[in-house]
């Protein structure tokens, strides 16, 4: 167990996590990728529509969950096993975006948001 906790840069993972979710707000606003997205995940914009509170939630840990495993692989100077891990998941959210019909920019525009995560977590790792 301990090496789930030990050497890890608790200020880095959740700097990285606050980063990684301001850039999720900013990939999916309108101002990047959120018009072409949306289209392309088959779901009819509305405006009225309350935030889904639940879903950013889930994202928000996942997110952290995620900045914590870049901060394993940094403690233990594992840098290939977090590339892996980022592989995978993009691998299986590009899986699950074919299964489901979406179209190729909205599979490449959540995979790509994936990638940025993990670029954005490492950097964080490296500077502090």
């Amino acid at each position: 167990m301990a090496e789930l906790t030990e050497g890890v840069n608790w200020l880095a993972v959740i700097i990285g996590t606050i980063l990684s979710f301001i850039l999720g707000w900013a990939w999916y606003s309108p101002m990047l990728f959120a018009k072409k997205w949306i289209e392309g995940i088959n779901v009819k914009p509305n405006p009225d529509a309350k935030m889904p509170v639940s879903a950013l939630v889930v994202q928000l840990i996942g997110t952290f969950l995620l900045a914590w495993l870049v901060g394993i692989t940094a403690a233990h100077n594992a840098l290939a096993t977090i590339i892996l891990i980022v592989i995978t998941i993009i691998a299986l959210i590009i899986a699950n975006g074919i299964f489901t019909s979406k179209s190729s920019y909205a599979i490449a525009t959540e995979a790509g948001f994936v990638a940025a995560m993990a670029v954005v977590m490492i950097a964080v790792q490296g500077i502090l």
